[in-house]
């Protein structure tokens, strides 16, 4: 299977008929979470199961909160237990208040199997053991159906990002171009040379300009890798959001604000998706 960016939402599912189990089937739902958590909704008796299931799923997923949900219908695998040796003990001693008291009732059979630790229900270990072959290949093709929801997701959300970082690129382009000329026209309306570098310490914005247009470069180079760079996006993303606040504070002009606050907007945009990335 191909790699690619995936989103950390998707949802995956199969099921099949497996003799002496009857319906089995497997049900995958992923969302957003930090790291990867696995969740495990399990028959009873088949707890046995998680850590097999959890090793699948991190061959997989690197990233997001998966929940597993296994459902069998029609598994017989528990038997009935008597306990015969308790049994005997419970109806001689029955028997002897029986002589004591003098009771003439008969002892029913109902009686008998409600006393405690009479009947039980004996789980077939070795059939349930039996299972996970078949629901190894089932988990699988589940995991796939999941990766590829998360992938196509993944698809749209890098289209998105890659067009909103191009924004960014543009209108950053923009404010560079404006800055020279702002400058000279605010130079031209100053007197001294004292003043002429204060202003120019204070509102100089070269360098932050060009420390955005890195991360800007830096973001669209993750975009194009494979595997899990939702980590890596969000970091990046919070220092051009860092370097769009400076620019803001240093800011003189009007056109370059403007463009600062598209800037900004376009930023928190970007984050809030590039969340969405495993």
């Amino acid at each position: 299977m191909i790699k690619t960016i995936q989103s950390m939402t998707g949802f995956g599912s199969r099921e099949i008929e497996v003799a002496p189990f009857g319906k089995i089937s497997v049900e995958l739902r992923s969302s957003n979470h930090k790291f990867l958590e696995a969740v495990f909704h399990l028959p009873e008796g088949f707890l046995f199961l998680e850590d097999r299931l959890k090793k699948e799923i991190e061959a997989k997923i690197k990233r997001g909160r998966v929940v597993c949900a296994i459902n069998i219908m029609g598994a017989e695998t528990s038997n009935v237990f008597i306990n015969r040796p308790l049994l005997k003990r419970y109806i001689s001693t029955l028997k002897q208040i029986k002589r004591q008291l003098q009771i003439k009732d008969e002892i029913s059979i109902n009686t008998l199997i409600h006393l405690p630790g009479v009947l039980s229900l004996e789980e077939n270990r070795n059939l349930k053991a039996n299972i996970w072959p078949a629901l190894k290949i089932l988990a699988r093709r589940s995991l796939e159906d999941l990766v590829k929801a998360r992938q196509k997701e993944g698809r749209a959300l890098s289209g998105f990002l890659k067009n909103s970082s191009e924004a960014l690129k543009t209108n950053l382009d923009i404010i560079k171009t404006r800055f020279k000329k702002a400058v000279k026209e605010k130079l031209s309306h100053i007197n001294t040379d004292e003043e002429r570098a204060g202003f120019l310490k204070d509102a100089d914005i070269t360098e932050e300009i060009q420390r955005l247009a890195f991360h800007i470069r830096n973001f669209k180079n993750k975009l194009s890798k494979n595997g899990p760079v939702g980590k890596e996006l969000d970091f990046i993303a919070q220092e051009m959001q860092r370097e769009a606040n400076t620019l803001a504070a240093k800011s003189f002009d009007l056109v370059i604000s403007a463009r600062v606050v598209q800037i900004k907007s376009q930023i928190e945009k970007i984050r809030e998706q590039a969340q969405n990335i495993e």
